[in-house]
This record gives structure tokens, C-alpha cells and sequence, in this order.
């Protein structure tokens, strides 16, 4: 059987194939503002991670849809991946799976079933890590190959922790290491290493469990999870949701080493100017910076890691936890102060 490249279908891969910010602003623009049940205790207010419906004094339901076309060629790790950061947003919320359902879209003319089947038992495999199953779905035949979950979770309410509510003061930690589109893109151009992959699919594929550590901590006050919108976008959003500015340290970042020496020859995505020109009038760079560190913070990460913003004397608590689930580079990248919802880079 001819080998398969599953990137060659797609035009875009992974979360780096999302709307851009400015254009899913204006789309969403009038869906804001409406009357909405009183249960419904996340919506898409401020462009949070899933949807929470409270069913009782004790139990919500965290609800979110996630999916895309390829980012890699092999059919198995494409599901792994697409399932893997499904879930995220599930785990962002604070939340715990309990079951998902998959959405599948394939071209049948042009993939063999064998391969479909691989893309399926990935993100099985990744449900079966979760300790959850995948209980139906729907399927259609397609353009490109789409493969992606429903996610269903719980949570108690009063442990829903939304990318709103951070607090003047609260110190930014960031889970995974930055950099995922742009190993996606020296794929794409046949540049990636054999060990450049290996740290992509790592990555890609760790599930974000220790959302559901944070969501009993008080002093986490916000959480989300960085994907299609890059580093700067979605710590914009949770400025914007809690009337906060930001400050990050780039050289406190935590960078996947092939992925900065990719973006430093000038390889990096689409999404990622398309990230710039839907935000960038509310980033400052210090006039020392260089385009490819512009490039990073913009970068679309698939099944990136968690971003939280926690009150000072949390801050070893959370990375504790963190370095305790198999994520040792996370850290402390900067903090959020008083004033216009703006994020400065120094």
C-alpha cells in the first residue's frame, strides 16, 4: 500500500487551522450579551475553554468540542494528538472526563480504511489513559481528514476555574514548553529531526491532568490552556476577562530547544501572523526583541500546556503539582498587574 501523508491533505494542521481571533470575535459578536439560564455558569462570555452547566449544590457539567486536520503524517499519533487536546479543555475548566464521543471526517476516496482505523484506536488509546471511553460520535465523508472528540466532564461548582477572575498580583505559570506549530512547520518541510518529533508527539500527546489538581486550590484563580491563539493570545483573553495587564519574561519561557532553532532560520505557520494581525495592537515588545521571539509567543500550540495565574504564595503549590504529573519545565513567566488589558514582553 502507498504510504500515506495525512499533512498532504490537509491545508492547515492541527489548532494552527482555527479561525483567527479577530475573525471568531466578529462571528461570536452577537451570541454575547443574551439572557442565559442562571446553571449556565460558563458560556461564551469570554471566550472560555468549554461550556459548565451546574446540575446541583455539588455537580456541573464541563462540555466542549475539539477538533482538526492533521498536524503529522502517521494516522495513530494524528488521533492521539487530536483526542489528547480535546480533552485539555475539559481538564482546563478544573474538570475531570468522564466519557467523549468522536468526530470524524474523511475523505473515503482518497484514505484507505486501515488508516482511518488507526486514527480511531489513537484516540481510543488516549481515552483509555484518561480512564474514559468514547460512548458514539458522528462521521462524514470529507475534503480533508477532521478527527476530534466531545468531551464530557464534571466538576463542582464552586472548583470551575475559568480563563476570568485572576486577581492584580497573580503570578503566570506555564505548563508545557512553547513551540509545537513551529516543529509542525519544519515538518511540513521535511526538516524536523527524528528527536525534534519524538518532543513534539511527547508533548502533544501528555494529557493536562493536573487541571484537576488546581481546581482545589483557592489560590488558583484562573486557568486556560494555550492552543490555535499562541501564548500571547490566550493570556489576552484572560486579561480582557479579568480587566488585568500582563507582563511576561521571555527568557523565562519554557521553549522546545529544536523548535527556537527552527524559528531563528525563519520557519514558523501561517496562524501565526494571522495571530498577529488579530492581536498584536495589544502586545509591546521591548525594543530589544527580535521577529522570531514575536514568532514564539504567537505560535499556535496544539494540545498546549496549561497557563495559570495564582495568588504569590501558590506558586510552589502549583508547580509542585505540575512537576509531580511529568511536567518538569514548568514555570513562573511573569505576573498580571492593574490597568488596560494589554500584555507587554520584555
Amino acid at each position: 500500500m502507498k504510504k500515506i501523508r495525512l499533512t498532504e491533505f490537509s491545508h492547515g494542521g492541527g489548532c494552527g487551522c482555527k479561525i483567527a481571533p479577530a475573525v471568531l470575535s466578529s462571528l461570536l459578536a452577537e451570541s454575547a450579551g443574551k439572557t442565559l439560564p442562571a446553571d449556565l455558569l460558563v458560556g461564551v462570555e469570554t471566550a472560555d475553554d468549554a461550556a459548565v452547566y451546574r446540575l446541583n449544590d455539588t455537580q456541573a457539567v464541563v462540555a466542549t468540542t475539539d477538533f482538526f486536520t492533521p498536524i503529522v503524517d502517521d494516522p495513530y499519533d494524528f488521533g492521539r494528538i487530536a483526542a489528547t487536546n480535546a480533552l485539555s479543555d475539559v481538564y482546563a475548566m478544573g474538570g475531570t472526563p468522564i466519557f467523549a464521543l468522536a468526530v470524524v471526517g474523511m475523505p473515503l476516496d482518497k484514505l484507505p480504511e486501515e488508516v482511518i482505523r488507526q486514527i480511531l484506536a489513537g484516540g481510543e488509546a488516549v481515552c483509555a489513559a484518561a480512564g474514559i471511553p468514547i460512548a458514539g460520535g458522528h462521521s462524514i465523508d470529507v475534503l480533508e481528514p477532521i478527527y476530534g472528540l466531545v468531551g464530557i466532564g464534571i466538576v463542582h461548582p464552586a472548583h470551575v476555574k475559568k480563563n476570568a477572575g485572576a486577581l492584580a498580583g497573580d503570578v503566570l505559570i506555564l505548563g508545557k514548553p512553547l513551540g509545537i506549530g513551529i516543529l509542525s512547520a519544519a515538518l511540513k518541510k521535511g526538516l524536523l529531526s527524528e528527536a525534534g518529533y519524538a518532543e513534539m508527539l511527547r508533548w502533544t500527546t501528555t494529557l493536562n491532568v493536573t487541571g484537576v489538581k488546581l481546581a482545589q486550590m483557592p489560590g488558583v484563580h484562573a486557568v486556560t490552556d494555550v492552543t490555535g491563539f499562541g501564548l500571547a493570545g490566550h493570556l489576552l483573553e484572560i486579561c480582557r476577562g479579568s480587566h488585568l495587564a500582563a507582563r511576561v519574561e521571555f527568557d523565562r519561557l519554557p521553549l522546545i530547544e529544536e523548535a527556537v532553532t527552527h524559528v531563528r532560520a525563519g520557519i514558523s505557520t501561517g496562524a501565526s501572523s494571522r495571530n498577529w494581525s488579530s492581536y498584536g495592537a495589544s502586545v509591546q515588545f521591548a525594543p530589544a526583541m527580535e521577529e522570531w521571539q514575536q514568532k514564539v509567543v504567537t505560535d499556535p500550540q496544539t494540545s498546549g500546556g496549561l497557563l495559570v495565574a495564582c495568588a504569590p504564595e501558590s506558586v510552589a503549590e502549583v508547580l509542585a503539582a505540575f512537576h509531580a504529573d511529568g511536567f518538569a519545565p514548568a514555570a513562573v513567566i511573569g505576573a498580571l498587574t492593574s490597568g488596560e488589558p494589554l500584555l507587554s514582553v520584555v
